[in-house]
């Protein structure tokens, strides 16, 4: 049982990390280079559209992995199970206190009513993003480290 639980804790956190790392290093650079309307219309729309589901994939990671850490108590790797798990706190940290309130002001901007420092906000945003993917890899790593 312990395996599957290990399986399905990296799988979900594997993904959850790919997506992310593709967002900063594929999607927005992408979005960057379209002329403004098409810039703003779509990470606004990526906004939405994945400000809907990451949090239920944030904190299921997170969940999945502190039941590794209880269920795995005392064995080997366990240290670095609840390190990844810190790891996933402070992503989700970072998540609520930093990113989500730029996420939920650009995901209803429009060309009529985005505020005339809508691609700093968005740069700020990137800029948070960046750490996250680096804090969300480490804990990636530090999972499947404990697989030993």
């Amino acid at each position: 049982m312990l395996s599957a639980l290990e399986v399905c804790t990296i799988v979900v956190v594997g993904v959850m990390v790919g997506v992310e790392f593709s967002v900063a290093f594929v999607m927005n650079p992408i979005f960057t280079a379209l002329p403004d309307d098409s810039a703003q219309r779509a990470r606004s729309h990526g906004g939405r559209m994945l400000g809907a589901v990451m949090p239920f994939w944030y904190i299921g990671s997170l969940v999945l992995s502190a039941i590794w850490a209880v269920a795995a108590w005392g064995g080997p790797g366990t240290g670095l199970v609840v390190i990844a798990a810190g790891l996933l706190v402070v992503s989700v940290v970072m998540s609520i206190l930093l990113l989500v309130p730029i996420n939920n002001r650009g995901k209803t901007w429009t060309p009529e009513n985005r505020p005339a420092d809508w691609k700093e906000q968005m740069r700020r945003w990137d800029r948070y993003h960046y750490v996250r993917v680096a804090v969300l890899i480490a804990a990636f790593a530090l999972l499947a480290a404990a697989l030993g």
